[in-house]
């Protein structure tokens, strides 16, 4: 019949048996975590890390189990291994720690332990006082077939211990039975029958700094201290000690290509340019080169090699802008008109975001019919700036830009050089950001701009730094960006700033500012209602007097070593919020090893603040009867506490924040050295 397609059914065979492979396999292991998409996806940690795991793992009937998780580098390397202890439930869990910077990979495996549920029997019988000969002969067989196994010392033992069961020395024997010697034994040399493993699960281990980072961001065209002519990157490396002594380790430099000039913007984003105006450095391409060129007016390629060489002898990674679009005159348009999207008169299609329209600025078309020789173009990009010492990448609007593309190109880079960081200035929708994160980006820029309140902080980095979202999302929180003023910063107040630099530096173990703007307190906006600065650097040379008094450097520079000093302000997944019975102050606390900071802000930059805080004392590490100190690492002031409940206050006038470093008292202190 037309349009109809026959099938056929075959049914097994009468008398023939079909029976699984596995079928002995008895061990049910399921709902692993950490896993990212059910192992689409690997999850993140930087070098050093802990990984803890847990599973369900569990098997019909009353025999034990033994569970162990296998941790590797993928590719090469053996499996190393570490025991699971169980939970509640069925739950088991296990940690171990990744070091190389690269992927690895884990699994679970298990299997029934014959003899682990043979010696908890015999603890039992044991306590009743029931154990028979039969019994240790059971024992004394499973001992042997571990010896058979075995080799050397191992099995000799073995084979004495069996051999002590069996002997009749009824007392002997039962000590034997339940000793530490012969379990440790047998866990390392028994036979593993019917064993169930998981598939690998994938893990993406950054180097430290893809975790804890401290990011400064400076227009290299602003850095001169003449104002008779344009910074160059000669200026910003001169700029380099003072940067460094700040304590920023990522220096971040908007794009430093060749600029167009063909509908070239003019000052606060003027559609006309007038003479003398240098318009946006995100207007990519001219005549003197494209991604891969420097702007001629900021210096030679040689200058730019001298710059990473010099940072990075001071602890400083030059991160570079990632801006995958063209000004009008950029070499690409005329070499390959093909990678972009024509109008219907022929024209190509520059950007927009209605009804704003950016005509200095052609998008790529990353689905035309060339796609493959654009995307291995871009690839050369990326790999040519890394050859020249760039380790660090800030991707400009990656979320226009397909997944796909993203995935690949991510993966391209980190096959060669694993340590490579990509942070995504991705500010769009949710489950956007958080699949960019997943296809492989490090780090990403985060909504921490406009949560103010303190529900709102607290909401928010809740949800970043647990489970499943800190798994594959790294925040890096900026107060403030070259596109964005918040309204908080435009309301003149100083303590505005610092409220939001030291929620920036406290809460995510990365953060980054747009300095000097942010060191100098710039809040002017466009006009009322937008976050568009007035006189934008994006569009004009700024001269920035970075020595006046009411900078905000030194305090910049403090928050900088209490970071570097205090590990907890290193890592993201203790973060723990304390409740405050005053809506204006967020309280939280971070901790890693003997590392404890305690943080209290007041939100309301006008006004003075009490606060009643509940602390989480287990947070802490801090028992109920004693009382510890808490320091004040911004104002080096002292106080002794005791309990769960502690009142602080907070003057947007003198200090709107508190970043306690919370110290428990030894027992070879006093409360008189330790208190004062």
């Amino acid at each position: 019949m037309s349009g109809t397609v026959a099938t056929t059914t075959r049914m097994p065979q009468r008398g023939v048996e079909r029976l699984p492979e596995t079928g002995r396999s008895r061990v049910v292991i399921e709902n692993i975590s950490p896993s990212v998409d059910g192992g689409r996806f690997a999850i993140k940690r930087a070098a050093g890390d802990p990984v803890r795991v847990e599973a369900d793992a569990f098997i019909d009937g009353h025999s034990n189990i033994r569970v162990v998780i296998r941790d590797r580098t993928v590719g090469g390397g053996d499996w190393h291994e570490t025991d699971m202890t169980p939970l509640v439930n069925d739950r088991w869990h296990g940690s171990f720690e990744v070091h190389q910077v690269g992927m690895h990979e884990f699994a679970i495996v298990a299997w029934v332990d014959p003899f682990a549920t043979w010696q908890a029997d015999m603890r039992k019988r044991i306590a009743a006082d029931a154990v028979q000969d039969i019994d240790f002969a059971a024992g004394a067989e499973l001992v042997k077939q571990a010896a058979a196994a075995g080799e050397g010392d191992a099995a000799r033992s073995l084979d004495q211990l069996a051999e002590i069961l069996i002997s009749g020395r009824r007392g002997e024997a039962v000590e034997t039975a339940i000793s530490e010697s012969l379990t440790r034994l047998m866990r390392d040399h028994a036979p593993r029958l019917f064993v169930t493993e998981t598939a690998p699960l994938k893990i993406r281990v950054d180097p430290a700094r893809g975790r804890f980072s401290s990011w400064y961001e400076l227009f290299p065209r602003s850095a001169s201290c003449d104002s008779n002519r344009l910074g160059t990157l000669a200026d910003v490396h001169d700029r380099l000690s003072t940067i460094a002594a700040m304590g920023f380790d990522v220096l971040y430099l908007p794009p430093i290509h060749p600029i167009g000039t063909t509908f070239r913007k003019g000052r606060n984003n003027s559609p006309q340019a007038e003479a003398g105006d240098v318009g946006s450095p995100w207007a990519i391409g001219s005549s003197a080169g494209g991604h891969d060129a420097i702007d001629p007016q900021l210096g030679t390629l040689d200058d730019f090699d001298q710059l990473v060489q010099s940072a990075a002898g001071l602890g400083i990674d030059i991160a570079m802008d990632l801006a995958f679009q063209c000004s009008p005159d950029h070499p690409y348009v005329r070499e390959h008109p093909n990678w972009f999207v024509h109008r219907p008169d022929g024209s190509i299609q520059y950007a927009e975001n209605p009804p704003k329209k950016y005509q200095d600025i052609y998008p790529f078309d990353f689905e035309c019919d060339d796609w493959k020789s654009l995307w291995s173009e871009l690839r050369r990009i990326v790999l040519f700036w890394h050859g020249h010492g760039v380790r660090v990448f800030r991707v400009d609007n990656p979320h226009t830009k397909p997944f796909g593309f993203w995935e690949w190109l991510i993966s391209e880079v980190k096959d060669r050089d694993p340590s490579v960081i990509f942070l995504a200035e991705a500010f769009t929708r949710p489950k956007v950001m958080y699949r960019l994160a997943k296809l492989g980006f490090t780090q990403s820029y985060t909504y921490f701009t406009w949560r103010n309140e303190p529900w709102s902080i607290r909401q928010y980095y809740t949800e970043l730094t647990t489970p499943p979202v800190a798994d594959f999302f790294r925040p890096n929180a900026w107060p403030n960006t070259p596109d964005i003023l918040p309204e908080y910063l435009q309301t003149g107040a100083r303590s505005a700033y610092i409220v939001r630099i030291v929620l920036a530096a406290t809460l995510c173990a990365s953060y980054g500012v747009y300095g000097p703007v942010f060191e100098l307190l710039e809040g002017r906006a466009l006009r009322p209602g937008v976050e568009e600065y007035l006189d934008s650097e994006k569009y004009q040379v700024q001269r920035w007097d970075i020595n006046r008094p009411d900078s905000l450097a030194d305090l910049l520079t403090r928050l900088n070593r209490i970071r570097r000093e205090n590990p907890a302000l290193q890592h993201d997944r203790t973060l723990k919020f304390h409740d405050a019975d005053n809506p204006q102050v967020v309280c939280y606390s971070k901790n890693h090893g003997d590392s404890v900071i305690l943080v209290a802000v007041n939100t309301d930059p006008f006004h003075t603040q009490w606060a009643n805080i509940h602390l989480d004392l287990n947070a802490l590490g801090l028992p109920a009867d004693q009382p510890f100190q808490v320091h004040d690492l911004l104002t080096d002031e002292r106080y002794r506490w005791q309990g769960e409940w502690a009142i602080v206050k907070l003057d947007p006038g003198l200090n709107p924040a508190h970043v306690f470093a919370v110290r428990r008292r030894s027992r070879t202190e006093n409360d008189f050295d330790y208190f004062t």
